[in-house]
């Protein structure tokens, strides 16, 4: 598991020039956190940017779709068969 605290470093970031700050809550309220976009390629897809809110917190994992994957991705869930797919998302929304 990748957890925020490393990802940032690993993704070539730096604390001090994020500038832009977030607000976390819930167990997290009281942690700093950073706005952290990264051109992101999820297998065979075009790249997108994906946005995270970074935080030097302990042990917080990456999670996708907590801030845009959902809204750059069509996700299908198939839970019978343990799977999900991934596709650039639906050039029209009804």
């Amino acid at each position: 598991m990748c957890y925020l605290t490393e990802a940032g470093v690993q993704l070539g970031a730096v604390w001090e020039q994020q500038t832009t700050t977030v607000r976390l809550t819930g167990n997290l309220a009281n942690e700093p956190a950073r706005v952290l976009t990264v051109s992101g390629i999820v297998g065979t897809l075009p790249a997108a940017r994906l946005a995270f809110a970074w935080t030097h917190a302990p042990s917080v994992p990456v999670i996708l779709g907590q801030v845009n994957f959902f809204m750059e991705f069509d996700v299908c869930f198939y839970r019978s068969r343990s799977l999900f797919e991934v596709k650039t998302k639906s050039a029209a929304r009804v």
